[in-house]
């Protein structure tokens, strides 16, 4: 996995490719995605970014990510409840697991999911574009908030 600076370089230059500005505002949300390792939502970068710039609106966070998902340099992950979350670091198929009662979600690294992806496809014919294996359950800190 790169660097988050590396990843932060690599989104930059996509954006400049396309043609667009590189505010401020749109560099903290790229250096947030970038940084993360918990898979924020909308909500939580603009949480972040209206700090440091209270004029920044949601629509400009919603707007940024969805450009950095259609340029494949953001990985979205949809739940039917709550809000999506997103991933800058690993803008790519991956397992996730959740916690069911705070939502965390961590990356782990299984180094057999290239062949159970192989097998899948083996089995059913099918050119596998795309996946998505999450795992739920309970974080270790909400198993010791639990007992």
């Amino acid at each position: 996995m790169p660097d988050s600076e590396t990843r932060l370089g690599h989104m930059l230059s996509r954006l400049r490719e396309r043609g667009q500005r590189i505010t401020p505002q749109r560099l903290a949300i790229l250096r947030i995605l970038a940084d993360s390792e918990g898979h924020p939502s909308v909500e939580k970068i603009y949480d972040v970014v209206v700090r440091d710039f209270p004029t920044t609106s949601l629509a400009t966070v919603y707007k940024t990510v969805t450009l950095l998902k259609e340029l494949g340099e953001v990985l979205e992950l949809e739940f039917s409840q709550g809000s999506n979350r997103y991933d800058g670091s690993k803008p790519f198929p991956h397992p996730h697991v959740v916690c069911t009662r705070c939502r965390r979600i961590v990356d782990p690294d299984l180094e057999s999911l290239s062949a159970l992806t192989a097998q899948v496809s083996r089995q059913t014919g099918f050119k596998v574009v795309n996946h998505r294996l999450d795992f739920y359950g309970l974080c270790p800190q909400c198993q010791k908030e639990k007992r």
